[in-house]
């Protein structure tokens, strides 16, 4: 099977959004949804004319091993990344190991990005500005270094087609109000240490991440969306790691860099050659395998 770049379920559920990668359907009982990964691709808020084949399914169980085991620390949405709805499950072919359940949230206009070094956008900024995100940080960082301690460096939460923007930590109070602000920037730290620390112990850095966060009925902050993917985090070799130079990443950087490379950064309707396909591929696999201790059977 091609790599699938969107779903048809033929009316069987309602539509409700689609984001760059992924397609939302409404449920029945109206608390929940169906969260269906597909094989899209984007990478400088730009979704490429053609997908990574069987990428959905390597996100969804990446994810689904995160929110198990992260689950003590914030609860999640997720209720269930194996059962498919009895009105969809004629179209198994398209939802199984890439459909999730999940309990509808409110969901938080932010991203809670948190950065553990210093490299992308953040490096960019530093060299011109001496700063992260607006944040004042030690002078003399080499690219690539490690910050003494992680920084929560949020960006607004953009529309499909639309540029999410950096923001200073202390405009995120203006977007969801005090309390909840702090409530996420501690979470995010905190997760994302619980995880580099996991990561680490199994050869990978995890230089940066991105969580998202919504509200459940009991005022709790709650962990939605994917976690901790190639597609959200920058993933690096740790035993090939070298401070003041760009790393070899575990993620999407190899296509940024291709874009990049080429003059196609932020263009639209752009086609991934096979070769560049297939090798930010194998970088996902090797990423789940690293991270899992599974061999990725697709």
């Amino acid at each position: 099977m091609a790599a699938l770049t969107s779903t048809d379920l033929h009316g069987a559920l309602p539509l409700i959004a689609q984001g760059k990668v992924r397609d939302i359907y409404a449920l029945p009982d109206n608390s929940s949804l169906l969260f269906v990964a597909t094989d899209r691709i984007s990478a400088y808020d730009v979704v490429m004319k053609n997908g990574i084949k069987n990428k959905g399914k390597l996100l969804t169980a990446l994810s689904s091993f995160w929110f198990e085991f992260l689950a003590a620390k914030c609860p999640n949405h997720l209720i269930s990344a194996s059962e498919i709805p009895k009105q969809a499950e004629k179209f198994t072919d398209q939802l199984e190991g890439r459909s999730m359940i999940v309990k509808k949230h409110h969901i938080f206009p932010v991203e809670a990005i948190v950065r553990g070094y210093i490299t992308g956008s953040a490096w960019e900024e530093y060299k011109k500005l001496g700063t992260v995100h607006g944040i004042k940080v030690p002078e003399g960082l080499k690219e690539s270094q490690a910050f003494e301690k992680p920084l929560f460096t949020p960006s607004t939460k953009a529309e499909q087609g639309k540029h999410d923007q950096n923001i200073h930590p202390d405009e995120v109070v203006k977007l969801v109000g005090e309390k909840y602000a702090k409530r996420i920037e501690k979470l995010a730290i905190e997760l994302y240490t619980a995880a580099r620390d996991y990561a680490a112990e199994r050869g990978i850095i995890i230089a940066d991440t991105k969580f998202e966060f919504g509200l459940n009925q009991n005022d709790e902050v709650v962990l939605v969306d994917e976690v901790l993917t190639p597609d959200s985090s920058r993933f690096w070799l740790k035993s090939a790691y070298e401070v003041g130079r760009g790393q070899d990443s575990y993620d999407k950087q190899f296509l940024r860099d291709w874009l990049t490379i080429n003059g196609l950064k932020g263009k639209d309707g752009v086609e991934m050659p096979k070769d560049i396909a297939q090798k930010t591929s194998e970088k996902y696999v090797e990423a789940y395998e690293l991270l899992t201790g599974k061999q990725w059977v697709s």
